[in-house]
């Protein structure tokens, strides 16, 4: 790997994590618990358009373990929570971005509903209580808000990269 690839993925993932870390004090998660804009995910989006899914993959598992160092704790159930949901999103944008003719808004509302589904499959595995699952239709509405709320932001970044 190149020093000029090692640099540009180090940037995206610091501009992730300083998203994230910013994101945590944002009180919406205080109205509802588990909700959260996801404005880490812009960078994710921007990886995946104009790098690879692998690129991708790798600033958000690595968003995961660094925010859970800094903030959540490595290992508590929010960073199980947040793993679960990255990696859910990642793979659910790759193949929409992949094998539709979506756009970044409607790639972005897919990883924001399957970032979701992570988070609470994650809470029945780990919770081993499966009526978590009554709490989906509130984290799936919200999903679809911040997914185009995150998913505009994004279009705009990729697009201004692209010119």
């Amino acid at each position: 790997m190149d020093t000029k690839r090692i640099a540009k993925l180090s940037m995206l993932l610091s501009i992730s994590v300083v998203l994230g870390l910013i994101e945590s004090f944002i009180p919406i998660s205080g109205v509802i618990p588990g909700i959260k804009l996801g404005l880490a995910n812009i960078v994710i989006i921007f990886a995946i358009y104009e790098l690879s899914f692998k690129d991708a993959l790798y600033i958000s598992i690595l968003r995961v373990i660094l925010i859970g160092i800094l903030r959540t704790g490595l290992f508590s159930i929010s960073f199980f929570f947040s793993l679960f949901g990255a990696i859910f999103s990642i793979i659910a944008m790759y193949l929409s971005k992949k094998y539709t003719s979506m756009s970044i808004v409607g790639v972005s509302v897919v990883g924001a509903i399957f970032h979701s589904i992570g988070q609470i499959m994650a809470a029945c595995i780990f919770l081993s209580n499966i009526n978590v699952m009554y709490y989906l239709p509130i984290l799936l509405i919200s999903s679809i808000i911040t997914g185009i709320i995150v998913g505009i932001i994004s279009n705009k970044v990729v697009k201004y990269y692209s010119s």
